[in-house]
């Protein structure tokens, strides 16, 4: 497996640099993000989610994908020439706008908040990526998933057995019944793709690929385990 270091710098500012608001936001600006991300540097996530509202960004090393897998999932697409992926359950799109910046695919996210998925459309807005990301509001299991060569999952469905303190907010279903549902549909997805689709999955998506599924590239230097598999039969 071809994998090389990510290399880190740190684009955060702490409490104590003498610095005013209107400096931060200047010398951490979209375009320096966009930069590094572009030539292989990994900024500090806290720099990115400078541009996440309040109450996305409190929430994001919960919930968002950290910047180190975004890079390293876009270097395993780009390194197998994957062109399209779908982000399934998106939420405020940084995967999505990251890789994109990252890498060279055309990336679709699935979100069922409306007020994420705007929260999205605007981050990449920001970023300048809008020819390559774009986001769809709705439910899996309601909305057609997109056909694509790649889809990737950060255990999105894990909020419906998280505890009621840990829920985003109580907008949507948020079940037992629903975790194990989406589940399923993932799984039907998988198996009705043709073969040579590839899935990434990050913290796992509470289920396991179907068996024609064959795991070929993992990365447990990250937060969480990061894994790729391809369909290798109909």
């Amino acid at each position: 497996m071809k994998t090389w270091p990510l290399t880190r710098i740190n684009l955060d500012f702490r409490s104590d640099d003498l610095t005013t608001n209107d400096r931060v936001a200047s010398e951490v600006s979209p375009q320096r993000i966009a930069k590094a991300l572009r030539t292989g540097t990994c900024p500090a996530d806290s720099a990115f989610d400078r541009f996440l509202s309040d109450e996305l960004r409190v929430v994001s090393a919960q919930y968002w994908t950290p910047l180190a897998v975004a890079m390293r999932a876009a270097e395993w697409l780009d390194d197998l020439n994957i062109h399209t992926v779908v982000d399934i359950g998106s939420g405020a799109g940084k995967f999505c706008v990251a890789a994109a910046l990252a890498g060279h695919c055309y990336f679709t996210g699935l979100e069922q908040r409306p007020r994420l998925v705007s929260a999205a459309r605007e981050l990449a807005r920001l970023f300048e990526v809008g020819d390559r990301v774009s986001f769809l509001e709705g439910a899996l299991g309601e909305t057609p998933v997109p056909d694509a060569d790649a889809y990737y999952l950060f255990n999105p469905f894990g909020e419906n057995i998280f505890g009621a303190e840990d829920h985003l907010d109580e907008e949507v279903e948020l079940s037992f019944d629903r975790y194990e549902r989406d589940i399923t549909t993932v799984r039907d997805l998988l198996r009705r793709a043709p073969a040579g689709t590839h899935v990434l999955t990050y913290n796992g998506f509470g289920g396991n690929p179907p068996a024609v599924y064959q795991e070929i590239r993992v990365d447990r230097g990250l937060p969480n385990v990061l894994r790729m598999w391809k369909k290798t039969a109909t």
